[in-house]
């Protein structure tokens, strides 16, 4: 049993204590992939649950899973936490009944999904403050992903589709050991037009501008990067700057103990001094990340804090151009994860601070 798994067990049966449950099952794949330092139980991308369910009482820790999927977990996921698994036979469809079983002494049991007679509750806290090891997975991870984007945005080729691109960048993260979870691509005007461009047939010619959330160990990285054909024209130019400008804003202010209001403030802000003040009105400008693509996104009203330790992605847009990368709000200040190597950057001035980000790469 790592000392990671029995911190996070600690915290959650301080939780459990604090809600009087004695019994707990979580069977999300972010909490499954946070208990289980790094336990990866997923089969479909896109699912939010796991094909197996920890089971948490005041004495026990139990994986539970079908004969299907109990082989790989048991050799290849188990080590990480070295709790007992039980498989029930898929065929008997009593996956749901064996948890059941295991909560019956329990008087009161929580659930991290609804399910009859137990009380839904959110965990999303417990894992805001990154313990080393997930930091250190982090960092890593960071920097393979911003290496994938940034080979990308340098190899694919003038006239190639967005269909391509994305697929060229689905194939750089998991050579890397990534797996996808967001890819958008966009060419020329798409840029413009939409601020979730899912890739199309359409080709690029001008400019291009890729997307890429990516999962390792259960923590996700997004990134984001622009790249022009030629010389960029003087709007975009001044558009790049302004929304990078926006960019350095949050990430300087996103330090432990402050408001995300505050921070968001700080964004808003940005904005009007950058000449754009109502372009923050036409996306989400990110948030909280870590075992979720966004914890919860940032808001004027946002009534949490920044905590020690916590990642955040701010993903600022301004039509036809954007800035995001992957952060930590440390002790010493914010950190950036996943800086593409070689990439041309932008040192931005934020106060007393310089805010490297981004800059359009130029093909």
């Amino acid at each position: 049993m790592s000392s990671s798994f029995e911190t996070k067990l600690a915290r959650v049966r301080a939780f459990m204590t604090r809600h009087e449950l004695e019994g707990l099952v979580l069977s999300r794949l972010d909490n499954l992939f946070w208990l289980g330092c790094g336990l990866d139980a997923h089969v479909p991308i896109a699912a939010e649950t796991g094909v197996a369910s920890l089971v948490v009482t005041v004495d026990r820790v139990v994986l539970v899973t079908t004969n299907i999927e109990a082989p790989r977990l048991r050799d290849e996921e188990l080590h990480r936490i070295g709790v007992p698994l039980e498989a029930v036979p898929w065929w008997e469809d009593r996956l749901g009944a064996r948890v059941a079983e295991l909560c019956a002494d329990a008087a009161r049991v929580g659930s991290d999904v609804p399910a009859p007679g137990r009380e839904v509750v959110n965990l999303a806290p417990l894992r805001y403050s990154l313990l080393p090891d997930e930091v250190a997975a982090y960092r890593a991870h960071g920097a393979d992903q911003g290496a994938a984007i940034g080979q990308v945005a340098r190899e694919f080729a003038r006239g190639e589709s967005e269909f391509q691109i994305a697929g060229r960048l689905a194939g750089a993260l998991l050579a890397r050991g990534i797996t996808p979870t967001v890819l958008l691509v966009a060419a020329d005007e798409r840029i413009a037009h939409y601020r979730h461009p899912i890739p199309t047939a359409r080709c690029v010619d001008r400019a291009a501008l890729l997307v890429a959330g990516g999962r390792r160990d259960g923590l996700v990285v997004s990134v984001s990067r622009m790249v022009c054909f030629g010389q960029p024209g003087s709007d975009l130019r001044q558009r790049h700057e302004a929304v990078c400008a926006v960019d350095a804003a949050f990430i300087a202010a996103t330090v432990p103990s402050t408001s995300v209001a505050e921070v968001f403030a700080s964004g808003v802000a940005a904005y009007a001094a950058a000449g754009f003040p109502d372009e923050w009105q036409h996306h989400h400008q990110g948030g909280a990340t870590g075992y979720q693509g966004r914890d919860y996104r940032g808001s004027l009203t946002c009534n949490e804090t920044v905590a020690p330790w916590q990642a955040f992605a701010w993903n600022p847009s301004i039509a036809g151009t954007k800035s995001e990368d992957t952060i930590i709000a440390t002790p010493d200040g914010p950190e950036i994860l996943s800086a593409s190597p070689d990439w041309p950057l932008l040192a931005v001035r934020v106060g007393s601070a310089s805010v490297a980000r981004a800059d359009l790469l130029r093909r």
